[in-house]
């Protein structure tokens, strides 16, 4: 007879799920000898940690628009998920995580591993269920999916131990209280009201300076948006999180906005009198024109969410693509080209700068936003970029020119340490013939990335191949990105208590485990090791030895950010250091602007 958890893994099956990423426990037994009998139909993913695999869950999400599903055991197992559940949900990718509790009669005697998953799972949860009866199982099963992809949501599906082992009732009694459900899902057209979209195309077709800002949102809408940003003379800054959407190479495309963006677009940003917000939800104000200074017009799907970044004339409540293509016909197209023209003389000169900034080198050492710039040219066709949180994620937003068919995500919304490694190893499971490249700071790697190395060895005949797979680490020996954030937002000096970090021999580390591992702490041999790096045929681990007191200059300084900076610089102890680079990074950009030096 088929148990239950034979019957739970078959019905991931009809809704898609290829595998499954988790880690053993025995409130899973049930489960885990199911996975055994399946044969790989799903296949079970071991990761190192249940939150790495929570976190790749998320990445398969984000990256083949699929459900992704992630298992852990109960009580501590499933609290290591949570983080990457968290992750799932505050950046909008539907994920379905099933985990074990304890068996049903032991429940609300404070037992061994007993936690209130219910409640624990219900913030980060769009839908949360106990499945109690085996006859449960299919309705669950199916209204989670249906629901995490409805919602862009996590769904939680609890099963007690003892329950994972009763009999299936795939088809449960025709009885009072029996519900017949079924696999399926479509993705609905959603349509803004016409008088909505009238009013959009009066406020951009009487803007002359109009400024788009578009975010993951607007990924299926690239032909669309193209469109749009001609007609209207626009320039088209990117969220982090859109990346992806649009090509570096067209010439209007400003780059990343915000502390981590690019000076073209905060100028395009500070100037416009139109701004057209497209499937993003950018937060930070700052970042955005003042109040009163431009109309806005915003494209959002999740009519919760319209408005509420800044004042719009015009809310589009749908799906970006079908939006703009029943805006684009109630458009002019703008005669008068000198903003355009501008916004793409300052795109120009902002990547002649980002340029010369990481051609700097200062003692000898490593500059970090050259490992990213010499790059940026060598990235293969089709690629998939990862990046983790910390510092490194500026030179990656910055430097990396994505062109047509790249693919590019990180944690934009919870800004976790810890996902560039498990992104990097489910966009490889999910693209296996595409090169994937991970950026990930040395704080990141070691809180978890090494041990997914562990991973990575365990699947190393199928990680491996022609397409490169590169973790790229940046050694710095300081939590870098938080070092910054001290000196400017605290007024502090760098704390080493807090902040430094081990110097670890990770490419060492790689080769240990059987993978290749590269390194490098000469300025002139940055390319050499990228092209190393890009023509292994097994995964490697490519360390630079970097420079930590190479600021992350925002497109413009805040004056209660100098204050605190300029504050903070009298104590610390790398204050020598980051003066001298800091100004002679600074002067490089002001010698931009000077006479003769462009024509």
């Amino acid at each position: 007879m088929t148990q239950v958890a034979d019957y739970v893994l078959q019905r991931l099956t009809e809704w898609g799920v290829r595998r499954v990423y988790g880690y053993p426990g025995d409130g899973i037994n049930g489960l885990l000898g199911a996975f055994d009998r399946a044969q790989g139909t799903p296949e079970f993913i071991q990761t190192r940690h249940e939150e790495m695999a929570a976190f790749m869950a998320c990445a398969h999400a984000k990256f083949t628009g699929e459900a992704g599903c992630c298992t852990a055991t109960s009580g501590p197992g499933a609290i290591h998920l949570l983080n990457g559940l968290y992750d799932a949900k505050l950046d909008h990718q539907p994920v379905v995580a099933v985990v074990g509790q304890q068996k049903r009669l032991s429940l609300g005697t404070h037992y061994q591993q007993e936690v209130d998953l219910e409640r624990l799972f219900a913030d980060v949860s769009e839908f949360c269920q106990m499945i109690v009866h085996p006859g449960q199982a299919r309705h669950v099963i199916d209204r989670a999916f249906k629901t995490a992809l409805t919602t862009r949501g996590v769904a939680t599906i609890i099963i007690p131990s003892d329950v994972q082992e009763e009999d299936a009732q795939p088809s449960p009694p025709k009885a009072h209280g029996s519900v017949f459900s079924s696999v399926g899902w479509s993705r609905p057209r959603v349509l803004p009201d016409p008088d909505e979209l009238r009013k959009a195309a009066d406020v951009l077709n009487e803007g002359t300076k109009v400024a788009m800002l578009v975010g993951q949102g607007a990924a299926k809408a690239q032909q669309e948006v193209v469109e749009v940003a001609e007609l209207l003379g626009a320039g088209v800054a990117k969220a982090l999180l859109g990346r992806e959407v649009l090509p570096d190479d067209l010439p209007f495309v400003t780059g990343p906005i915000g502390l981590l963006g690019s000076k073209a677009s905060d100028d395009m940003i500070q100037h416009c009198d139109t701004l057209l917000m497209v499937g993003t939800s950018f937060p930070y104000a700052e970042w955005l024109p003042d109040e009163g200074q431009a109309r806005g017009v915003e494209i959002d799907i999740d009519g919760r969410m319209i408005g509420i970044r800044y004042p719009m004339e015009a809310h589009l409540v749908g799906d970006s693509k079908e939006t703009l293509r029943a805006l684009i016909p109630l458009l002019r197209r703008k005669e008068d080209r000198r903003w355009r023209e501008r916004i793409e003389k300052d795109v120009r000169e902002w990547d002649d700068l980002c340029d010369r900034w990481a051609g700097q080198h200062f003692g000898g050492t490593v500059n970090p936003q050259a490992v990213a710039a010499e790059l940026s040219s060598r990235l293969p066709d089709e690629c998939v970029l990862t990046a983790d949180s910390g510092s490194g994620t500026n030179w990656w937003a910055r430097h990396l020119k994505l062109r047509q068919g790249m693919r590019a995500s990180l944690s934009g919304t919870l800004a976790t340490m810890g996902p560039g490694t498990p992104y990097a190893i489910a966009a490889r499971f999910a693209y296996p013939d595409r090169p994937v490249i991970a950026f990930v700071g040395d704080g990141a790697f070691q809180m978890n990335g090494m041990a997914e190395m562990i991973t990575v060895k365990r699947y190393l005949d199928r990680l491996s191949g022609p397409a490169p797979f590169v973790f790229c680490v940046f050694n710095n020996q300081d939590l870098n990105q938080v070092t910054w954030e001290q000196r400017a937002m605290a007024g502090d000096p760098k704390y080493p208590g807090s902040q430094y970090i081990p110097d670890v021999p990770y490419a060492k580390y790689a080769e240990m485990l059987g993978l290749k591992g590269i390194y490098c702490d000469k300025p002139k041999k940055v390319g050499k090791a990228w092209d190393e790096a890009l023509a292994s045929d097994v995964p490697v681990v490519l360390e630079f030895k970097v420079d930590n007191e190479i600021a992350p200059i925002p497109p413009h300084i805040m004056l209660a950010q100098g204050k605190k900076a300029a504050k903070a610089a009298v104590r610390d102890p790398e204050r020598v250091g980051i003066a001298a680079k800091g100004v002679r990074q600074k002067l490089t950009e002001v010698a931009e602007h000077l006479p003769g030096r462009r024509s």
